[in-house]
């Protein structure tokens, strides 16, 4: 009798504390969507503000080597910052062979194409291509066969091509290089296909590490191509060099990267994923108020086309993601 009065005392017990855990759990989702929409609104932010530090610094100095010392500086800091958080080295071959890759199609080649790019074209302009990053990444998965494009998802598609047709018209028309531009579509292509390896890779620890190898990688990369085109003389040391540098390597460099991976944490990367569509917006907000560059009708058309498609490819996916489960 008395084993079975404690069992029910016991069970008891048991469901008040369930029954009062509830609403600080609800609270506590509420307090995480909040939080994770700053943080979202914030990655995109100090994304978009890499463009226009870029159009800034390679006035002062060589592309290339710019990027170089910028990936160097970089890989340092994230390096040192994850042996302090106790983080390690990877020594399996597969997590080294997405690093390679990563830091090769990701740091050096996209964003060796977008520094050079930036010298002829306007920073908006680049800015708008890379944002089309979703759009890029869901055309390429429905072309594989990984995924089906429901009626929203394919209207994002479209709002985003004609976006991005837009722009490129305008640009064209206008006199901008052609060489910028294919740099600038190089530069999305090779983005795309990096997204897609981080997609598989699923890196599940050590995360500000692998991020650190990859920068030093995307650095001895594009190294041996800076010091045979280019030449250190050509550095001048001048104030806005100093700053848009420092801009780089702790805003799009460091931060953002840990407050994307910070996100991803809180709320998958499906869902982060959504906030791209507030990248174009930001970008050219920054290169009006920075730089002074003309928000011209294809420049806002473009931008506003492609973050619809954005948004509208995303919640399709993120529909299709809970659907799924």
């Amino acid at each position: 009798m008395h084993e079975q009065q404690r069992e029910v005392a016991a069970r008891e017990r048991k469901s008040k504390a369930h029954q009062d855990a509830k609403p600080a759990n609800a609270q506590g989702v509420s307090h995480v969507t909040w939080r994770a929409t700053v943080l979202g609104a914030a990655f995109s932010l100090f994304w978009a503000s890499a463009f226009a530090a870029a159009k800034v610094a390679v006035v002062d100095a060589p592309s290339l080597l710019l990027l170089t010392l910028r990936f160097l500086v970089s890989g340092i800091i994230a390096v040192a910052l994850a042996r302090a958080l106790g983080q390690r080295i990877p020594r399996d071959r597969r997590t080294w062979l997405a690093i390679g890759t990563l830091g090769i199609s990701q740091n050096a080649i996209y964003l060796g194409l977008i520094f050079i790019a930036i010298r002829e074209v306007p920073s908006a302009f680049a800015a708008i291509i890379a944002s089309a990053l979703p759009l890029a990444v869901a055309t390429t998965t429905a072309a594989l066969g990984r995924e089906r494009l429901n009626l929203r998802a394919a209207l994002g598609l479209a709002c985003g091509a004609i976006g991005v047709v837009a722009v490129l018209y305008e640009r064209v028309v206008g006199g901008v290089s052609m060489l910028g531009i294919v740099l600038c579509l190089g530069s999305l292509g090779a983005l795309t296909f990096a997204t897609m390896i981080v997609n598989r890779a699923r890196f599940d620890r050590d995360l500000l590490m692998i991020v650190g190898l990859q920068m030093f990688v995307g650095g001895l990369a594009i190294a041996p191509f800076g010091i045979v085109f280019e030449s250190p003389d050509a550095i001048n040391f001048t104030l806005e060099l100093a700053l848009s540098f420092a801009h780089l390597v702790l805003i799009p460099g460091l931060l953002a990267t840990f407050v994307w991976f910070r996100l991803i944490q809180w709320i998958g990367p499906t869902r982060a994923s959504v906030f791209h569509f507030l990248n174009p917006g930001f970008a050219v907000a920054i290169a009006w108020v920075v730089l002074d560059e003309p928000l011209t009708s294809g420049t806002v058309i473009g931008m506003t086309l492609v973050a619809l498609g954005i948004l509208l490819v995303q919640t399709a996916r993120l529909e299709a993601s809970a659907g799924s489960r």
